[in-house]
């Protein structure tokens, strides 16, 4: 994992193995099945096409079986490669390499998912405004964010264990882009951004070694799908999932269009085995065994 200098800077995982390392044989059941229940009581049931932002190697894929096309989005090929490998060929998927500051998408996603990600962002109020550009009039967004006020982070600080105060609403970067951040700002972000807030979830309540080594799995993983409930009354948990709303009225161009011009903005265009280039401007970007890259234009 390296930062790659563009400017907002990004995280790249290519060439990671955080997929196994972290979830595969990081001890993280107990996340990946809190996080799934989640998913499940936010998430619509079905619809036709679903955005999955920072989709990595399709950890959360499967989970949004409702939906006719589903486009992961990522910053690492490398990851996207994986995703691939597990979910298969089918005309289901797109797999794109974007910069999230710079989608390439038209406004035609009734629905995305952005999971374990805005914790990167240096310019996270930006990537909300991209977010918003492509979702469909009425469109559901879940969005899950780490934040500062926990409840371990307010004991630490009352115990003078930590410099930095959890009620402050600025975000903390506590390694380099890796970013907590204030529930009150986190809304105010998402309601500038033309967003409204339908339901909260606080996930992750008990992510603590001493508590996973002691108590089975499944009790844990009930104890949390019960605390989740709260969300909407406070937000003391590492974890908190957001179901919003797009408050977009109307439609503007054509709903089959999935892809826009980063360079120019239309959305006509053509492709090859091995180019996707914009019909308007001329640019011309790389297919890659099936993954459009975007993140940068070729000659």
């Amino acid at each position: 994992m390296k930062t790659f200098q563009v400017e907002p800077p990004v995280i790249d995982y290519e060439g990671s193995d955080y997929q196994e390392t972290f979830w595969d044989r990081g001890d993280r059941e107990y996340e990946d099945r809190v996080e799934a229940i989640a998913l499940q009581r936010l998430l619509p049931k079905s619809g036709d096409k679903l955005l999955e932002l920072g989709a990595g190697a399709g950890r959360n894929t499967p989970r949004y079986e409702g939906y006719r096309h589903i486009v992961l989005v990522d910053y690492s090929s490398s990851q996207l490669k994986l995703a691939k490998e597990k979910l298969g060929n089918s005309e289901r998927y797109k797999y794109v390499a974007a910069n999230i500051y710079n989608l390439p998408f038209a406004p035609v996603f009734d629905t995305a998912t952005m999971i374990r990600t805005l914790h990167h962002m240096a310019n996270p109020n930006q990537a909300l405004q991209q977010v918003q550009k492509v979702m469909a009039p009425e469109s559901v967004f879940i969005l899950e964010y780490a934040n500062k006020r926990n409840l371990k982070a307010i004991l630490r600080f009352i115990a003078r264990r930590q410099d930095w105060n959890p009620f402050d609403h600025k975000p903390i970067e506590f390694a380099e882009l890796n970013f907590d951040f204030h529930p009150f700002t986190i809304k105010k972000w998402l309601i500038e951004n033309g967003f409204t807030i339908e339901r909260q979830l606080t996930v992750s309540h008990f992510r603590i070694g001493f508590l996973k080594r002691i108590l089975p799995l499944s009790i844990l993983v009930k104890m949390d799908a019960f605390a989740q409930l709260t969300g909407n009354l406070w937000q003391f948990s590492p974890s908190v999932f957001i179901r919003a709303k797009s408050k977009k009225k109307s439609m503007v161009g054509n709903s089959n269009e999935i892809f826009r011009c980063p360079e120019c903005g239309k959305s006509q265009f053509e492709e090859n085995e091995d180019r996707i280039w914009c019909s308007s401007c001329s640019q011309k970007w790389l297919i890659d065994d099936g993954i459009y890259d975007f993140r940068e234009p070729v000659a």
